[in-house]
This record gives structure tokens, sequence and C-alpha cells, in this order.
């Protein structure tokens, strides 16, 4: 990569700087931009947290964090360089009088300041009480909101009006990491400049489409966050809604922000409602219980340290999601997502159409239609499989099932697969706002969602078991079984 001459110089705020997701990943993505060259060179890092630490403390914990959690082999240059953008601040973040210790740390630096929210929502505007009691906002400056951005659609609205007082939605940055996923941001790619896809991506020759965020791991320690959020609120209304509108949205007429953001806004807002009268037909909840993951037994949810009896909260759910528009009328997307599944595994599938007439019966008597599979995770690539004859002479034309197999890993060997957090840093550092969510389309997945949520409680059944190291319950079978389909494993 070529340095980018035209970034200006900025100051890199990171509130919460010593918490676990500034260690595991925005600090080593700050690491791999300066390996990069993709830092302006004026650039500094101001850490805040609540402990106190001299400079040289705060520079031993960087370094520590970005040995452990950088895969590469560290470039001591390169580790030089970013240390010495350090600036550390000991704050108090809800006490606004305090941010007159910060505004001396900022005192005389670069006019434009990112503030980085790595910090519980619940206080991003004592947050931004603080920088204006402080005098430390002006036009330039951007913030970076971490999910999750409520709990609902009115909690939603509380903390984007706080952040909106002092903050212009321009300059507004709401993360949702997924975005920043190289095989995700390849939807675009996929879909738009390849007329193979650009011209059969309808209801005319797509059959259904199957979105799964498989989780291998439990709640790892954060049972009283998790218990209050649930599956549903965790995964579903941000990361999954994201992938489906990038699937289901009309063609940009650009890459700008304005115009993503408004196709993929459409997308979420044709989702057909689920609600009080349809949410069995069309969702499953599911809840962990004991089981065995990779030989080792596990404990169910409601055996997990801390966990309260009798929690109702979802692990896992399945969603049969419809839109009512033109491109999509009859075609469902199915949605799963879960923890303690057999492994760590995201992938879209997207099943065409069958053949309507089969001229093969004699080698073949039953056509598979053709399947494109779009692996998110572990192994990022896009698979597309499809009949193919077998070479040889014979009295028939025998024929079989082949696959197209774009693995990133094996066909950009020179090229690292960089992290999420990576490009969504440097897309903050460039000013764009196209791979971020726009409050629209935040309350437009949070109304969707918490209609879901409300009819889940009007109900007040518990969730399905499912054994740890499964698939899920079996009713999440049953929901795709119902319309003749299964899902894929």
């Amino acid at each position: 990569m070529n340095k980018l001459e035209s970034q200006s110089a900025s100051e890199i705020v990171i509130f919460g700087a010593l918490g676990d997701l500034s260690r595991r990943k925005l600090l080593p993505a700050l690491y791999q931009l300066e390996a990069c060259n993709l830092i302006n060179e004026q650039s500094r890092v101001v850490g805040v947290a609540r402990q106190e630490h001299t400079l040289d403390e705060f520079k031993a914990i960087v370094l520590e964090n970005i040995r452990n959690f950088v895969k590469e082999v560290i470039d001591e240059d390169v580790l030089a360089r970013l240390t010495a953008r350090l600036v550390y601040q000991q704050l108090d973040m809800k006490d606004a009088t305090a941010y007159k210790n910060l505004a001396v740390s900022l005192s005389g630096a670069n006019d434009t300041r990112i503030y980085y929210f790595s910090t519980p929502p619940a206080i991003y505007g004592d947050i931004c009480d603080g920088l204006n009691h402080a005098s430390l906002i002006n036009d330039a400056d951007r913030v970076v909101m971490e999910k999750p951005i409520g709990h609902c659609l009115e909690s939603s609205k509380v903390i984007n009006d706080q952040v909106a007082r002092f903050f212009n939605e321009n300059q507004i940055y709401r993360i949702d990491h997924y975005l920043g996923k190289e095989t995700v941001l390849n939807l675009l790619v996929l879909r738009f400049a390849n007329s193979l896809f650009t011209t059969n991506w309808d209801r005319n020759s797509i059959d259904h489409i199957q979105i799964t965020v498989a989780e291998s791991v439990g709640i790892e320690g954060r049972w009283g966050f998790y218990d209050e959020a649930g599956q549903m609120r965790d995964m579903i209304q941000n990361h999954l809604l994201q992938i489906l509108s990038l699937l289901a949205m009309e063609p940009p007429a650009d890459l700008s922000a304005e115009s993503i953001r408004a196709e993929k806004l459409k997308a979420v807002k044709a989702l057909c409602p689920i609600d009080r009268t349809n949410v069995k037909e069309k969702t499953v909840r599911g809840q962990y219980a004991d089981g065995f993951l990779n030989g080792v037994e596990v404990p169910g949810y409601l055996n997990e340290e801390g966990a309260v009896k009798g929690s109702k909260t979802e692990t896992f759910v399945a969603i049969k999601a419809e839109l009512d528009n033109w491109r999509w009328s009859g075609v469902p997307f199915y949605l799963r997502t879960g923890k303690r599944m057999p492994a760590k595994h995201s992938e879209i599938v997207v099943h065409f159409k069958d053949q309507p007439h089969n001229i093969f019966k004699d080698s073949f008597s039953d056509l598979p239609a053709n399947k494109l599979t779009i692996r998110l995770q572990p192994d990022e690539g896009v698979e597309l499989k499809m009949m193919n004859k077998i070479p040889g002479i014979a009295t028939q034309m025998n024929i079989q099932e082949n696959k197209l197999d774009l693995s990133f890993n094996d066909t950009y060997q020179d090229q690292r697969v960089i992290d999420a957090y990576e490009r969504l840093m440097l897309e903050v550092l460039n000013g764009n706002q196209s791979l971020f969510v726009s409050r629209d389309e935040v309350e437009a997945a949070w109304t969707w969602a918490d209609s879901i949520i409300d009819a889940w409680q009007a109900t007040n059944e518990a969730p399905k078991p499912y054994a740890a190291g499964s698939w899920g319950p079996v009713s999440s079978i049953s929901l795709i079984a119902r319309d003749d389909r299964q899902w894929v494993e």
C-alpha cells in the first residue's frame, strides 16, 4: 500500500483505551495501518481510561497487547513509530469538569480529532457533555460509536439524540464490524461487477438465501450483559440485517455513502413484519444446554458462572424473513445464529432455482440447483456449485456436481486478509462513511426486531433447548423443512 498524502493529521482519541475491544482490535489495527504507512506522520493516538498510569506504563500495555494479538511477526521499527505517537490521559468519563485535563493533552495539537467511543453506550452522552464542557468539539471532528446502540428503538433514539446534540450526522460513524470484512465488502463487487449475477439476482432465478453466523463460544463470562441482550439484539438486529441489506439492496448509483446507505435502508424497510400473529411460524428461539464441543464437556447456558436460573434469554435464533418488493417477493431469507454451535462458521448460501427440464436423466436423475456460497469466516472465499461432464468415453454422457472455489487465502497468497477494524479505522481517517451505519438504518432495524421481541414476550414461552455442540433446536430444522428445504451444514 502507498502512503495517503491527502490524509490530514488528526488526534485519534480512544475512550476506553484499556478495554477488551481496544486491546484486541483497535491497537492491533493501528499497528497494521502504521505498517502500511497509512497514518499521517503528525497524527497522535491518545488513550483515555479511568485507571491511573504513566505514559511509559501505557506504552508497555500497548506493546504487550500488540505482541499478543497481531498474528504476523512484529516489525520493531513500526512498533517504535506507533508508540512514539502515544499519549495517555486518566479520566473519569462521567465527570464533565475533568475533561479540562484532556483539553490540556490536546491543546496545540492537530485540529481534527477522531473520538472513538470504545465504552458502554450508556456513557456516550456523558463523554459528549464532557467534550463540550471543555470546548473540544468542532465541525472537523468525527465520532465513532460502537454497537449496541440501545436495546430497543426508543433507547437507541436516546443514545443517538445525546450524541446528535453535539455532532452532526455527517460526523458520526456507527460501527458494525461485519461491514469491514473482506468477503462482506466483496458482495458489492460480486453483485454489481459480474453480469452473471447482476442479471440473475432476483425472484426469477433465486429460490432462497441462507445466512448463518455460528459461534462455538458460550457467553465468555459476560452473563450480565448477554442475559439482557440475547442473540436477537446481539447478532440479528445488526450483523445479520446488515448482511441481508447488502444482499437485497437495489444497485446504488455509485459507491458514495449516501447512495449505498439509501439502498440498504430501503431493503430493511421492505422486510415483512413479524409480530404476535405470525411469530411462531416465522421464528425459533433456542438456549444451549449441557453438551460436548470438540470432545470436551461444556455447561449449558443456565449452568454458566453467574447464571440466573430460569432465564428465558435466547442464545439461538432462526428466522424466515421475507421482503415485500418487486425483486424479492416470494424469496425467503433464512437467518440463523447461535452460540455453542459445532464451529465458528459464517456464510451466505444463495440457492438458485431448479432447472425446469432435465435432459440428462439417464446419468443424473435429479439435477441439483446451482448454489453460490460466500464464506465470511474462517476460510474467506466464494464457491459456486455447478454441473460438469465427467471426462472419458462412455455409452452415455455422465455428469457430476463440481465446485469452482475461490479461496482468498489460496488465490491471494501475497495479500494478507485484513481485519475488519483495520479497514474501518482507515475509512474513519479518510472521512468515508460508506461502511458505517446511518441512524435511519439503526432505527429501521430496531423497528423490525422490536416487533419480534415483543411477540416473544407476549407468548412468554421459554426458548427451545439444544445441546451445546449441535446446530440448534430441532424446531429450527422444522422451520425450513416446512418449505421443503434444509439448512446447509
